[in-house]
């Protein structure tokens, strides 16, 4: 069992950053790839990018691309969402979840644990 624990999100002006952590309990966060996803209210739950067990290979949808940047440090057992350029679209209760075949996937079905969320609020 995992457990995920996401902080770091708040209130920021739009063109500001934040920079979300993820921890993770447990041995085998090193062999897991992990994913973020956001929620905005009335939506459905979106993937915003992922991170392979090893941490040479990310991947991030349209929103992210250019704005986000995944990291991991599998040695604290965290991994990371450098969010710049916020937008008020960027408003989202963000999530972080494991994926325990290690590789990679947008499709929230696939993965296997999540936290609780971490609320992000972006204003104009």
């Amino acid at each position: 069992q995992v457990q995920l624990v996401e902080s770091g999100g708040g209130l920021v002006q739009a063109g500001g950053s934040l920079r979300l952590s993820c921890a993770a309990s447990g041995r085998s966060f090193s062999t897991y790839g992990m994913g973020w996803f956001r929620q905005a209210p009335g939506k459905e739950r979106e993937f915003v990018g992922g991170i392979d067990y090893s941490g040479l290979s990310t991947y991030y949808t349209a929103s992210g691309k250019d704005r986000f940047t995944i990291s991991r440090d599998n040695a604290k057992n965290t991994v990371y969402l450098q969010m710049n350029n916020l937008k008020p679209d960027d408003t989202a209760v963000y999530y972080c979840a494991a994926l325990k075949t290690g590789g990679r996937s947008g499709a929230p079905t696939q993965y296997d644990y999540w936290g609780q969320g971490t609320q992000v609020t972006v204003s104009s």
